[in-house]
């Protein structure tokens, strides 16, 4: 048995609809892969969808579903923070099996992208809004600042993100005050 047999096995939620979408994505072509721990489906090595559950729906993920046209107008960004992936969405079978035909002119659009070499023009780090109340701990500490600018780019956006989006000052500073160890001997926030 291999991996997405058992975690299909294992879902609690939404068994029939991974059922449905694995079986759709090999039709298609794909060859199954199990990656961040969920179905993966890819094609000459590129990852082109992964199946998801949630506590509210199930979701097909395009990698670079922004790059996809969405004719049908059901492509769903996750979160305003995610610049490649786009979701569709699923509450049930039957909804599945009446996008059945255009789920499947989807991830061959999203296949052909990968076959033509397109690539998704993220973000720069340096794009992203350093909270005020970052900067001025960088002036009161200026080996947080060189400690900070000497992270991956990627962990650099992370903490970006995550004190960001605190809504209050107050927040904001305490994120900081957390994380200002770990900034400081050059780990990232899930390290």
């Amino acid at each position: 048995m291999d991996k997405v047999d058992r975690y299909i096995e294992k879902v609690e939620n939404w068994k029939e609809e991974t059922k449905l979408l694995r079986e759709i994505c090999l039709e298609c072509g794909l060859k199954e892969d199990f990656k961040w721990m969920h179905p993966c489906y890819t094609d000459q090595g590129k990852n082109i969808v992964l199946i998801h559950g949630f506590k509210d729906y199930c979701a097909l993920l395009f990698h670079k579903g922004v790059l996809l046209k969405d004719t049908g107008d059901i492509l769903v960004r996750q979160t305003e923070n995610v610049q490649s992936a786009r979701q569709i969405r699923f509450t049930d079978s039957k909804q599945i099996n009446e996008l059945r035909a255009i789920i499947k002119a989807y991830i061959f659009e999203a296949i052909a992208v990968e076959k033509a070499g397109l690539e998704v023009k993220m973000k720069k780090t340096s794009e992203f809004d350093i909270p005020i109340e970052l900067l001025e701990s960088f002036d009161r500490n200026p080996d947080l600042k060189t400690a900070f600018y000497s992270l991956t780019p990627g962990r650099q956006r992370a903490y970006l993100l995550h004190f960001s989006q605190a809504k209050q000052s107050k927040t904001r500073h305490a994120r900081i005050k957390k994380y200002l160890p770990h900034i400081l001997i050059g780990k990232g926030l899930n390290d």
